[in-house]
């Protein structure tokens, strides 16, 4: 099959995008309960002043 340089040139973006995607995904998932227990942290530590 022959493709345009065009064609590809996007396909390759699209599969970056994707790569991209599942690595910020992954990364959320897994400092997700970190960050909360900060932002908690943080808001007690507010609410108490």
């Amino acid at each position: 099959m022959i493709f345009s340089q065009k064609g590809q040139g996007l396909v390759e973006y699209a599969l970056i995008l994707v790569l991209v995607a599942i690595v910020v995904i992954v990364a959320l998932l897994m400092l997700g309960p970190v960050i909360g227990n900060t932002f908690s942290l943080i808001n007690s530590s507010v609410s108490s002043l």
